[in-house]
C-alpha cells in the first residue's frame, strides 16, 4: 500500500518546486525593477534638492548652506524615503536570490539523483 505524504513533505517538495522559484521570479522582476529605478532616483534626486536648498539659504559660505540643506526637513524626508526605498529593492532582492538557489538545489538534486540512479545498475 502506498503512503500518503504528511503535510510537512506536501510543503517541502511545494518549496523545492523550480517551476514555482521560476514563476516567483518573474512575477517579482518588475517590482524589483520599479524599486531599484525608485532608488536610483531618490539618490540623484537628493543632489538636486541639496542644490535648490543651498539655493535658497541665505547665507553667503558654501559650507553653510550646505549644512542648512543637509538639516532642512524636505532634506530629512528625501533621506527616510530612500531608506524605505532600499529596504524594498534589498528584500526583493534577496528574495530573487533565494528562487534562483532553489532552482540550482534542484538541479543539484537531480543530478545526483542521475548518479545515484546510475551507480545502482
Amino acid at each position: 500500500m502506498k503512503r500518503k505524504p504528511n503535510l510537512k513533505e506536501t510543503n517541502m517538495n511545494e518549496d523545492r518546486d523550480p517551476h514555482r522559484a521560476v514563476d516567483y521570479i518573474l512575477k517579482n522582476a518588475a517590482l524589483f525593477a520599479k524599486a531599484k529605478a525608485e532608488r536610483t532616483y531618490i539618490e540623484h534626486y537628493r543632489k538636486s534638492l541639496k542644490g535648490i536648498l543651498m539655493k535658497r539659504s541665505m547665507e553667503s559660505a558654501i559650507g553653510a548652506q550646505e549644512r542648512e540643506a543637509y538639516a532642512h526637513p524636505e532634506m530629512v524626508e528625501l533621506i527616510q524615503g530612500l531608506q524605505a526605498a532600499v529596504e524594498i529593492e534589498e528584500k526583493l532582492k534577496w528574495d530573487i536570490t533565494a528562487a534562483e538557489l532553489r532552482v540550482e538545489i534542484w538541479r543539484t538534486e537531480q543530478a545526483n539523483n542521475r548518479a545515484e540512479g546510475k551507480a545502482t545498475i
